[in-house]
């Protein structure tokens, strides 16, 4: 058997047949990444998904027929072993938000494909979410600027210290504490340390716990 034998299989859906074109032979250079199929359309996508059963589908946002969150959820529905990355333009607030509530397993800008496509796919079809630095920070940046939580509810939100709050959004958006302490200028001891604290504060005992709290309090949703 070989390494693409092995591979992880990717079906690239976009409607620039240019792109597409790079990023096969992008992909088809590394060993345990193949291209399998494309797609220039909504519904084109659909039925190749179904056809090839892809590992990974590369899924521009914005194409013709089907647009992008609708196909996310199609996919979801219908081949739950397919995991959705989603390679767009946008670094939007509301559309990576909007990703992820629809099941994508993650979010690349096209600005930063050549260096972070591959990356994500692995993870991705390890069954990890991928986020690009850029579009983590603007959904940090989004974050700092929501006004703190209404007290009606004791959340146990207020026991945390600001640096807290930001570890707690960063580790429930699946950043490691390397890669957290890269984009906040620390150090991943520190990040241990900061996370350990707000476990302590909230009293969770897993990451899961604590990924679960931000969701329920919302802290990953749009303002």
């Amino acid at each position: 058997m070989t390494e693409k034998d092995k591979a992880i299989r990717v079906l690239l859906a976009d409607d620039h047949a240019v792109l597409r074109a790079g990023l096969r032979v992008l992909l088809n250079n590394e060993p345990d990444i193949e291209v399998v199929g494309e797609a220039g359309d909504g519904e084109e996508a659909l039925r190749a998904i179904a056809q090839m059963t892809p590992d990974v589908v590369v899924l521009d946002l914005m194409m013709p027929n089907v647009k992008g969150l609708d196909i996310i959820e199609q996919i979801i529905e219908k081949h739950p072993h397919t995991r959705v990355l989603v390679l767009t333009m946008h670094a939007d607030t509301q559309y990576i938000r909007h990703v992820m509530k629809a099941g994508g397993a993650g979010y690349v800008l096209k600005s930063s494909a050549d260096t972070e496509l591959i990356k994500a796919i692995r993870v991705v079809a390890g069954g990890g979410s991928y986020l690009t630095p850029e579009a983590t920070q603007v959904l940090i940046s989004d974050y700092r600027d929501k006004p703190d939580p209404a007290p009606k509810e004791a959340s146990g939100l207020d026991l945390l210290s600001e640096r807290e709050r930001e570890v707690l959004v960063m580790t429930a958006l699946g950043y490691s504490s390397r890669e957290i302490g890269e984009l906040l200028f620390i150090s991943p001891k520190s990040v241990d340390t900061y996370r350990q604290r707000l476990m302590e504060k909230l009293q969770l005992e897993n990451r899961a716990e604590l990924v679960q709290y931000a969701l329920k309090n919302g802290l990953l949703e749009a303002k």
